[in-house]
């Protein structure tokens, strides 16, 4: 009776930590709570379930730093406050792409809830996208854990030597197809007013060609 207990008290810490620490340990938590469940340990669906409420609330919470300290955070992490001032920028742009990439941005999962609350993005769309990708990504990283246990568990070690170096990239990545859009964005925007242009001068003026009259006209005067 006594063990059993202490058994169930040991697998119900065990979900705890991995929901606990999702947020720091990032892919470690799915991956490890997927090859624990494939030995038999754990439960892939509960690690799933762990591994989501976890990240999620801690995205929630960060959100919410953002949203009330987010120029005291800029001040007080200037490497943070970096990457902030051009997510916001995206954030503002793409508030739905912006949620599910809460997860999914590697490198910046941090930086990125903080920045989607300094860019005032409304509480439903961030709870409603930040939810389906921390299930989307628990459920996957789970999975992979699952199938291939320790394989994943090292080349995710070598993954975080570059963590820098993906995060600039990503950031990268973002800024430019933001310029991309705008200056389609700007291109349209000048051909249109262009396009009006002419039909307002067309419309000004429709006997501007008569006026100087026509060649048989012009032949025909004395």
């Amino acid at each position: 009776m006594e063990s059993s207990l202490l058994s169930h008290l040991a697998e119900a810490w065990a979900y705890i930590t991995l929901g606990a620490s999702g947020i720091i340990t990032e892919e470690a938590a799915p991956i490890i709570g997927g090859f624990a469940a494939h030995e038999g340990h754990l439960g892939i669906k509960r690690v799933i379930l762990a591994c989501s409420v976890g990240t999620w609330v801690a995205a929630i919470l960060l959100y919410a730093l953002g949203r009330w300290r987010g120029k005291w955070v800029r001040r007080r992490f200037p490497r943070a406050g970096r990457y902030m001032t051009r997510l916001i920028v995206f954030v503002r742009r793409s508030p739905w792409k912006a949620t599910f990439a809460v997860r999914w941005a590697f490198g910046i999962r941090i930086v990125f809830p903080v920045a989607c609350g300094a860019a005032r993005l409304r509480l439903p769309v961030f709870l409603t996208g930040s939810a389906i990708a921390c299930v989307t990504w628990s459920a996957f990283f789970a999975l992979v854990g699952w199938m291939f246990g320790e394989t994943a568990v090292l080349v995710l070690g070598h993954m975080r030597r570059y963590e820098d170096v993906i995060a600039a990239s990503i950031v990268l990545g973002v800024i430019l197809v933001f310029v991309v859009m705008v200056r389609r964005h700007r291109a349209s925007r000048a051909v249109v007013s262009e396009l009006r242009e002419s039909a307002r001068s067309r419309h000004a003026h429709p006997d501007g060609n008569r006026e100087a009259g026509s060649p048989s006209e012009v032949e025909s005067r004395p």
